[in-house]
């Protein structure tokens, strides 16, 4: 990549983190406060109703539970209450380690010992490669399921003789529509009635989560008492990455070959242009004199005219011989297709021929023609002729 296009690319990318900044700025600010505001409120009313709690008691106690639901600590569970519910049962930890390797990291539960953070470590390292090759491989297979299965469909088009351009089309949108419908809108469905979250909620968490983002506001199977509930969400989570990366590398092929065949474009274009320049200053250097030379990287070499029969004189002309069909050949990588590239015939002399009926062109006079020892030499008409009988010998 070139110089210029990287800052290009960066000043973009700057650009749009500053006005992302903007947004969320107007947009979350307000909220914030307004939710300050309340806590401070609500803390003033707790020590008006219990004078004998100080200020410094009530916020280290505000801080440390601040910090427990920060590691996994749900308020609605009481501690002398029997609960089977554990943040590190092994679902739970299942999806934990899932959350690992697919980088998305929500954050609700975080690990608090120096064991656990030194062994995250390692499997971090391992992990993140081989998740990244088995994503490449369902991806893969994925996608060509799902190309399989609309090709079927392109074929119906086809059979109703629909373009071929428009049914390209109908096949990307298909594929489009077919990977949302499957791991966007059936989920964010299913999270609304097993979650109890909203619409909006339930595409947020999965957007955040497919893109890897990982908030952690919202994470499914926080509060399900279910080892079996939080691994399915994994699957889905891997199936679902695995089609954004089938789609993403659908688009990196797309404008890779795109790329390829506007630079063939172009070659084709500058390499015809080249020669149409070379055959003219040719053409104009034999008719009015002497031109600049062109370097001989660039010389173009001019061809001979068609070569023609000659008939003669009183014959009518013979037809010319059928020409034989030739195979048709490959196309080339060039899209544009110029007719007549090759301007040498151009010429008066070529014209003078075609009005001519491509005759021979005749010796110059007053000069003799080279003599060719393959000729049979003219026979005696004069006096020592012996076919000459009045004569005598």
């Amino acid at each position: 990549m070139r110089s210029t296009t990287l800052l290009a690319l960066l000043a973009l990318v700057l650009l749009y983190l500053v006005s992302g900044a903007l947004v969320f700025q107007a947009l979350e600010q307000p909220h914030e406060q307004q939710a300050q505001r309340e806590l401070g409120e609500v803390r003033e009313k707790f020590l008006r109703a219990h004078p004998c709690v100080s200020d410094q008691d009530l916020g280290l106690f505000i801080q440390e539970v601040a910090d427990a639901l920060g590691g996994g600590a749900n308020p609605e569970i009481n501690s002398t209450g029997h609960s089977n519910y554990s943040a590190w049962d092994l679902g739970s930890a299942f999806f934990f380690s899932g959350t690992i390797i697919t980088t998305i990291g929500y954050g609700n539960a975080a690990l608090r010992t120096d064991a656990g953070r030194l062994f995250c470590i390692f499997y971090a390292l391992v992990g993140i490669p081989l998740f990244g090759m088995l994503l490449a491989g369902v991806g893969d297979r994925l996608g060509s399921s799902l190309r399989r299965g609309i090709g079927h469909i392109e074929a119906i088009f086809l059979k109703w003789h629909v373009p071929k351009e428009l049914v390209r089309i109908l096949s990307a949108v298909l594929f489009l529509l077919v990977g949302c419908l499957l791991f966007v809108l059936a989920p964010t469905f299913v999270f609304c009635y097993v979650e109890g979250w909203s619409k909006l909620e339930a595409i947020y968490f999965v957007v955040v989560t497919l893109t890897t983002v990982g908030f952690g506001d919202y994470v499914a199977g926080a509060s399900q008492n279910s080892a079996v509930y939080q691994p399915l969400v994994w699957f889905w989570i891997l199936f679902g990455l695995a089609y954004f990366a089938s789609v993403l590398t659908t688009i990196g092929n797309w404008l890779r070959a795109v790329s390829r065949r506007t630079r063939a474009e172009m070659g084709g274009f500058t390499a015809q242009a080249a020669s149409w320049t070379g055959t003219v200053t040719a053409r104009v250097t034999q008719r009015g004199g002497p031109a600049a030379p062109l370097p001989p990287e660039k010389q173009q070499p001019l061809l001979p005219p068609p070569p023609c029969t000659a008939q003669p004189a009183g014959r009518p002309p013979s037809p010319a011989p059928p020409e034989k069909a030739e195979p048709p050949s490959p196309p080339t990588a060039s899209a544009l297709d110029y007719p007549s590239e090759n301007l040498a015939f151009i010429d008066e002399s070529s014209d003078t021929q075609s009005e001519r009926g491509c005759a021979l062109p005749l010796p110059p006079r007053g000069r003799r023609r080279p003599h060719n020892p393959a000729r049979k030499p003219p026979r005696p008409r004069g006096p020592g002729s012996p076919r000459d009988k009045n004569v005598p010998v």
